[in-house]
């Protein structure tokens, strides 16, 4: 029976996912070591018991939820794993982050070379804080144990006993929702540097008003988490190019976060987002950064 949580890290997600399960009931820890001040505030909010090291942390969980940006995912397995086999604790280890099914396998023998659980995990949908129920698909052999967590806010979903199944998922979805937005803000910067954009806006009310409204809705929010997307979008090419699809869109999806990221509006948080801002505005300094090609 899980009783004991740990979630890695407590940052926009993981800090309201240990808020609610908290309220259900669990006991939610987590490890500061090296973390930003933000997270630590985060872990507060989300009233977190911290513990003083790794080592402790993997000795006290019945569950770890890795819930990090793609790129350090490997990171802490390795972290985690390391952590084990010092202290001699063993927990469950679910692997929330967008990752590959191919880099999921890869940390499944991490953790288990330890004497860990590995359970393979995709996050679909917003924080609970912002008013949403995420769902968690979970695969593998021991994926079982994390439902546990179903209905204690937040959905657990078991799609089948393969590592690699819940990462599937959450590539394919992440391709769609994160993929369209890097299309959109493609498009308007085109239209933008050929001075088209009143045209083009105009057009999209009168034919793709559901679109145009979602352009306006979310474009602006998107550079304060480019830094987390890029990776996702390489994550997806990969699983693409593993199954003989074309990673190509997803590498042009990438690139178009590593704009979005060079721009002054990444130096905010989810927390800190001018809400004011336009994507009209948004989409100029895009422009702006882009030289244009005839000029050399």
């Amino acid at each position: 029976m899980v009783k004991t949580v740990a979630i890695m890290s407590p940052g926009d997600m993981g800090h309201s996912v240990g808020n609610v399960l908290g309220d259900n009931g669990f006991n939610v820890i987590t490890c500061l070591e090296g973390r930003s001040s933000r997270t630590k505030e985060l872990a507060e909010k989300g009233n977190f018991r911290v513990v003083d090291s790794m080592d402790q942390m993997v000795q006290e969980a019945d569950l770890i939820l890795s819930i990090l940006v793609p790129s350090r995912a490997k990171d802490l397995a390795e972290e985690v794993s390391a952590a084990m086999k010092r202290s001699g604790g063993t927990s469950y280890f679910v692997d929330c982050n967008a990752i590959s099914p191919r880099s999921a396998k890869e940390l499944e023998a991490i953790i288990n070379s330890s004497g860990g659980n590995f359970i393979d995990g995709g996050i679909i949908g917003t924080a609970p804080a912002k008013g949403d129920t995420p769902r968690f698909y979970v695969s593998g052999p021991e994926s079982h144990v994390a439902t546990e967590l179903d209905g204690k806010g937040i959905i657990v979903k078991s799609v089948g006993s393969e590592i690699g199944q819940a990462s599937g998922i959450k590539m394919c979805y992440a391709a769609l929702t994160k993929g369209t937005n890097t299309l959109q803000v493609a498009l308007l910067t085109a239209a933008e540097k050929m001075g088209l954009t009143d045209a083009l806006r105009e057009e999209f009310q009168f034919s793709q008003q559901s679109q145009l409204s979602s352009m306006e809705k979310g474009i602006s929010r998107l550079p304060a988490n480019a830094h987390r997307w890029i990776g996702e979008m390489e994550e997806i090419s990969s699983t693409f190019e593993d199954l003989g699809v074309t990673p190509h869109f997803h590498m042009g999806a990438a690139e178009v976060y590593r704009l979005l990221n060079s721009t002054p509006f990444a130096s905010e948080t989810p927390e800190t987002i001018d809400q004011n801002r336009t994507v009209w505005e948004t989409i100029r300094v895009t422009a702006d950064l882009i030289e244009n090609p005839e000029s050399h």
